[in-house]
């Protein structure tokens, strides 16, 4: 608490937002670093410049003179300190890699690491909870190094980091400012024009996009039994919104034809937009691209859309209404401002939920926009803004800034949260737009899914994630098989307890029998920390114990085992109690793996050499620092679990750096007041406090888990 009794970062009832006062300093530093960094260019582009250089060979004494106080300027220390950007040949980034060498940076970057600074204080003030996001935590790390030049370098180096690049990706708040700076911290600012107002201004006035230029495709695919189910069948602004959420966020769009009242067959596309941490594959829809379609009409999700439609083979002059979500609302309103496509169709109708509303004037005056915003949805309000009502402020442009119930990001973001808002929330803005949506409000009589990609980068985790999958139904929706997982952090708690009572909490069912080390025998408390895969991210806690063959055990299997491929080991681990953050995780333990998954809230870190993980709803704590390590494979493995009255066998593939490490630093704590199966458990086999012997740890790696295989015990 403040002297004034008032909470860090918040505002006095009668003083400015506290917030809102680090926003504005963060947008100054912005300008003033941009400004630093055009004046930089500038000079750069005197001191090379063909008249002086031939000055300075006509008269040395002075041109010379004139041309080191420029470089001075460019690159001293006590100067702007960046690159010469207009030397010939690449010779400005190599001055400007030198400097970094000597220790120094440019100014603008310092200054722009001010800016980002004030900008996340703003963030966490008004959102502790981005305090606990794993992309947070790194940028966090980055920007409170001991010095400003070390801060510089390590947020260079963390832009580098395709790991790293994934867990920003969830910091949509900070999209804006992260690509900003990247563009102010790149050694070669030729590059920097990703983000930066520059390009995007060049890029506006490139001219309209063709469909089929770049790397842009789009190939039709087939929706699944489980989600023809769920796709309307009349027209109406819920029923395309809910179609959107279907089509999830895996690259897909939908091209509807609509009979309208009047008998008219009018065309309806349908976006989604992203979501943080599940997989982009190959797909030009990711978290760069959704703040590049701010900023451009050419982007590689817009020119995607545009082959989709052209391969839909929609009528020229036929109407086109374009609804979106997020990503795919920028994608929308840019398809909406492109002259030749409105030449092509009239567009009559844009609506774009959860995408920010300040955008340019459609190609064609006629085109309806509706643009609804929930003001604590940071993608669509990236500097925040007050709430407000329905209103028109212009005849053909229909406005929604609402103050929904629901304050934590990215749940204010998803699209489930904005349809419930529009039944009960803004049900009169639901009634308007539907209104307006007249035209288009009848019998569904054509559906295509298109997929979108990028055909210049490969899919994620390729080539090891790159498998054949299958489309399991589950309560909560279909699930893609085996699961993927593309950016996750483990620690596997090895403990050795006594076989008996590692039997007693066995089944009875199945048989299964602990693999004995004399009277002892192996439990292992698993810890998670998935920041991307399939089914989204999650923390995990597994307690498991180590089992023999369920048909013939024998004495050596387990030795033996280790030289064994994991499809062909007879021993595994059978999961006795799993914790999951999510409850598309909890379903997929459950019904997929046949493992008694149950639905926690937990927080981990375990990408570092110190691990830490808590949870309230458990009472469980594990924290400590690893010591010395040797590198180990990584452990391929066998899951066993129950379902109904058979048993259920996971197979377990992983790639990473697994390490080996021993337990004396390591402790687990369970209060006394731990939740049950998992508290009781761990009691029955003494490892409710104390440490473990060693410790599997792999702080970065991918891993896939196949379907669960049901055996006859």
């Amino acid at each position: 608490m403040r002297a004034d009794g008032h909470a860090p970062g918040r505002s006095a009832p009668d003083g400015p937002d506290g917030g809102e006062v680090l926003r504005r300093c963060a947008r100054d530093l912005v300008d003033v670093a941009q400004g630093i960094s055009a004046v930089s260019e500038r000079t750069g582009t005197a001191l090379f410049a063909p008249s002086l250089t031939a000055s300075a060979r006509r008269r040395p004494r002075t041109g010379l003179t004139a041309q080191w106080a420029l470089l001075r300027a460019v690159t001293g220390k006590q100067g702007l300190g960046g690159a010469a950007t207009a030397a010939p040949k690449g010779m400005g980034p190599v001055l400007g890699v030198a400097g970094g060498a000597l220790g120094r940076e440019s100014l603008a970057a310092l200054v722009a690491v001010t800016s980002l600074r004030l900008r996340i204080a703003a963030l966490l003030a008004d959102h502790p909870e981005f305090a606990r996001d794993p992309g947070m935590r790194r940028l966090l790390e980055a920007v409170t190094r001991d010095s400003d030049p070390e801060a510089v370098r390590a947020l260079r180096a963390l832009f580098r980091d395709q790991g790293a690049q994934r867990a920003l990706s969830g910091l949509a708040p900070l999209m804006a400012e992260l690509l900003t700076v990247r563009a102010l911290l790149d050694e070669d600012p030729g590059n920097a024009g990703t983000g930066s107002a520059r390009t995007a201004g060049r890029e506006r006035s490139a001219g309209p996009a063709t469909a089929g230029e770049g790397d842009a495709v789009a190939e039709p695919v087939a929706l699944t039994d489980q989600e023809k189910q769920f796709i309307a069948t009349e027209g109406s602004l819920l029923g395309f919104l809910r179609n959107i959420e279907v089509l999830s966020t895996d690259g897909r769009i939908l091209v509807q034809n609509v009979r309208g009242p009047d008998g008219v067959v009018r065309y309806v596309v349908q976006a989604p937009g992203t979501a943080p941490g599940r997989p982009r594959h190959d797909s030009p829809q990711d978290h760069v691209g959704a703040w590049r379609d701010l900023c451009t009409t050419q982007s590689l999700h817009t020119r995607s859309v545009l082959l989709a439609l052209e391969d839909y083979g929609i009528p020229r002059g036929a109407d086109l209404a374009l609804i979106g979500h997020g990503e795919g609302g920028s994608a929308m309103l840019n398809l909406a401002q492109d002259e030749e496509f409105c030449r092509t169709h009239r567009v009559t109708h844009v609506v774009a939920v959860g995408s920010p509303a300040d955008r340019g004037k459609p190609a064609d005056p006629r085109t309806w926009v509706a643009a609804i915003t929930n003001q604590h949805d940071f993608v669509a309000v990236p500097d925040g803004r007050d709430g407000g009502f329905a209103f028109d402020p212009h005849p053909r442009r229909y406005e929604v800034d609402y103050a929904g119930p629901t304050r934590e990001f990215p749940l204010c973001h998803m699209l489930r949260e904005y349809i419930e808002h529009l039944r009960t929330v803004v049900p009169e803005a639901r009634e308007d737009v539907d209104a307006a949506l007249t035209p288009y409000r009848g019998p569904i009589v054509r559906t295509q899914a298109y997929r979108l990609k990028d055909r210049a980068r490969p899919p994620e985790g390729y080539p090891f994630l790159t498998v054949p999958t299958t489309s399991v139904p589950t309560t909560v929706g279909p699930v893609d098989v085996p699961v993927r997982y593309y950016d996750s952090s483990a620690a596997h708690l090895c403990f050795a307890v006594p076989a008996d009572a590692a039997r007693g909490l066995l089944p009875d069912a199945g048989r299964p029998a602990p693999s004995r080390l004399g009277r002892r025998a192996l439990a292992v408390l698993s810890l998670y920390e998935h920041r991307c895969s399939t089914i989204g991210p999650y923390t995990e806690i597994a307690l498991s114990v180590l089992v023999d063959d369920l048909w013939r055990p024998r004495r050596y299997d387990l030795a033996a085992d280790l030289l064994r491929r994991a499809d062909l080991r007879r021993t595994g681990r059978y999961v006795l109690s799993v914790a999951v953050t999510s409850e598309e995780a909890r379903v997929a333990g459950r019904e997929i793996w046949g493992q008694p998954a149950t639905l926690t809230t937990a927080e981990a870190d375990l990408r570092g050499p110190r691990i830490d993980l808590r949870s309230g709803d458990l009472g469980l704590s594990v924290e400590g620092r690893l010591g010395p390590g040797i590198r180990c494979p990584q452990a391929e493995r066998v899951l066993y679990g129950r379902r109904a009255a058979s048993t259920v066998r996971t197979l377990v593939r992983a790639h990473g750096r697994l390490r080996l490490h021993p337990g004396t630093g390591v402790r687990l704590r369970l209060g006394t007041a731990a939740a049950e199966p998992l508290a009781g458990q761990l009691r029955r086999l003494g490892i409710d406090t104390g440490g473990p012997q060693f410790v599997l740890a792999c702080p970065q790696f991918m891993l896939h888990r196949s379907a669960g295989a049901v055996l006859p015990r």
